[in-house]
């Protein structure tokens, strides 16, 4: 909440607490001379009509048959006084009240989205949204708005909230508002009704659209001169003079942030670490639910990290683990349940660093490979793998994990009698996750053998009878990523590559297609808020900026300070992880836009 604003801002409080308390103090200014521009919105009174409905509270004025009986005291007792009270205007009446016709109080405000206002005058938008909002509430008016370019069914909003703000800030055109725009308003809204108080935002040529009669205009236009910066607004309201308004504009910084996203801070993420040369983070990986962060370190070290929920978040003390001399870590996993996994070779087998449930409880387990020509591919300095863990209804766990050459291996329960097997479940497998607490992978299309899949295929692990859900990609790189909802049934939001630089998304609805430039390295898939559709997470050529890819035109993500070389979107939560050259380790937030968290090498910090 934005809780320090000054006392002339107080009234607007409850609408300038979604942003910032900086950003807030720069458009808390602009709200409050807006305000003045556009004037109250005055309830419907008794002057508007309505059935009578008994009395509502006390009036200065009214006839004297309405005048309260302890006013009538004044004539027994000092009737000077009654005559002076009534010259002043001091008696006091019953106020009547109407009961209002349904729907008579409602605020519309439909904004444009075209290229006459895209740039600086949204910022004059994003003020007058925040009066209007308080201008409805303050007369207890409804208070419904939109993007005039857009589809109503899709892009009405009621009341303001950050969700369709960002919504709004998404909502860009390169057509100009035209008067087809507004008679589909016109329709979803019933805009026909009066009294009605609406409102078009947007440049003077909303003046000259058909269909305006009779509504209130705000016009916004961005001075053309050699230095300027700020932004003329007349306010035309449908029943008054109008007024012009000069707003002087924040800081190009702060503008940006206004147009981008406003509800990220400015101040960096207070969980910020440092680490020593034998600390040094070489890979990272999100555990198989999607909600930690393995870190494998340059000592060997694994730590399991939970990710912040917000930039100003506290990050727990992570849960460490470091293998004995003469371990080689393998591969390494969270549970859900709680609890972290590390498989790490010795001698001529596998010891697993913490307990497996059984039906029976907790207890160590030790592997060997059930195949010796068939073992995890982990030579000597290679990068550990992931364990994905999953408890059965009878309480037993499974652990999965997949090696550098795309092969899925299973370790059987803990044995009483010894080690237990680590054997080869499937090749060719190019994803794996724990998805609404089932794990799933996805097998890439067979190039070789008799009835060879030539799509790919989706199998959910730990059934007794195998599972397949085919997917209609002819590639088979894949990635499982984060969507609140209108994910597919099965595997939640999955992006499957299906041609050299098309990928496949298969949602709740059917598949989605979104091509990837070239050179472009896709490292995750996310579902931002609506109504952006969902999309890609790629690195760009240069390796260090990473780009939204939909249907719509590439939007800007974050750029990291050095070369990256690995990068990972979660597919439990909007989290994208990268490590670069430098050994800098960054979690950031795809909604806020924001980190979350930030690691350095010590010699660099």
């Amino acid at each position: 909440m934005t809780t320090a604003l000054p006392p002339a801002l107080r009234p607007w409080a409850p609408q300038l607490s979604l942003f910032p308390e900086d950003l807030a103090r720069h458009l808390g200014p602009h709200v409050a001379r807006l305000s003045a521009a556009v004037g109250t919105l005055r309830p419907r009174g008794e002057v508007e009509g309505g059935e009578p409905q008994g009395y509502d509270g006390l009036s200065r004025r009214g006839p004297f048959d309405r005048l309260l009986v302890s006013e009538w005291l004044w004539a027994l007792e000092a009737p000077e006084e009654l005559v002076r009270r009534a010259a002043f205007g001091e008696l006091s009446f019953l106020k009547p009240s109407f009961r209002q016709p349904q729907g008579a109080r409602r605020t519309v405000v439909l904004l444009d989205v075209g290229p006459d206002q895209l740039g600086l005058p949204r910022i004059a938008h994003l003020a007058l949204l925040v009066v209007l909002a308080r201008r409805a509430e303050a007369a207890g008016a409804a208070f419904t708005w939109g993007a005039l370019q857009t589809e109503p069914a899709r892009a009405t909003h009621t009341g303001l909230g950050g969700t369709s703000l960002l919504a709004w800030l998404e909502a860009r055109s390169t057509v100009p508002a035209s008067s087809q725009h507004l008679a589909a308003w016109r329709e979803a809204l019933d805009l026909s009704r009066a009294p009605e108080d609406v409102w078009l935002v947007g440049s003077s040529r909303l003046g000259r659209m058909e269909g305006t009669e009779g509504m209130s205009r705000v016009e916004v236009s961005e001075p053309m001169e050699p230095g300027a910066h700020r932004l003329t607004v007349d306010v035309r309201p449908a029943a008054r003079v109008p007024r012009s308004v000069v707003l002087e504009l924040p800081p190009p910084a702060d503008c940006v942030r206004l147009l981008r996203n406003p509800f990220a801070s400015r101040q960096a993420a207070s969980t910020v670490q440092s680490r020593d040369s034998d600390r040094r983070i070489v890979k990272f990986s999100f555990s198989g639910d999607g909600r930690r962060v393995l870190l494998f370190s340059a000592n060997g070290a694994v730590e399991a990290m939970a990710v912040p929920h917000s930039p100003r978040a506290t990050v727990p003390k992570p849960r460490r683990i470091h293998v004995h001399a003469g371990q080689q870590v393998i591969a390494a996993g969270w549970r859900s349940s709680g609890g972290l996994l590390v498989l790490a070779s010795h001698r001529d087998g596998y010891v697993m660093h913490g307990q497996v449930h059984t039906p029976k409880g907790l207890r160590k387990a030790r592997y060997h490979a059930a195949d010796d020509s068939q073992q995890p591919a982990l030579a000597r300095g290679a990068l550990p793998l992931s364990l994905v863990s999953w408890v059965d209804p009878r309480g037993q766990e499974h652990l999965w994990l997949k090696d550098g050459k795309d092969r899925l291996f299973s370790l059987a329960p803990p044995s009483t009698a010894g080690t237990s097997a680590l054997s080869l479940e499937e090749v060719g497998v190019s994803a794996m996750a724990e998805v609404r607490s089932r794990p799933l992978c996805v097998l890439r299309p067979q190039s070789v053998g008799a009835g060879r899949a030539i799509i790919s295929r989706l199998k959910v692990l730990g059934e007794e009878l195998a599972r397949f859900v085919p997917l209609n990609a002819r590639h088979g790189d894949a990635h499982f990523g984060y969507a609140p909802s209108g994910a597919h049934p099965d595997a939640g939001l999955l992006a499957v590559r299906d041609s050299e630089l098309d990928w496949r998304l298969f949602l709740e609805t059917g598949v989605s297609v979104v091509t990837v430039p070239e050179r472009y390295r896709v490292v995750g898939v996310v579902q931002p808020p609506a109504p952006s559709p969902p999309g890609l997470v790629a690195l760009a050529s240069d390796q260090r900026t990473f780009y939204f890819l939909s249907g719509q035109p590439p939007r800007l993500l974050a750029v990291a300070t050095n070369r990256v070389v690995q990068a990972a979107a979660s597919h439990g939560q909007p989290v994208l992880g990268w490590l670069t050259q430098a050994g800098e380790f960054v979690l950031w937030d795809l909604m806020e836009q924001a980190v979350l968290y930030r690691s350095v090498p010590e010699a660099t910090s």
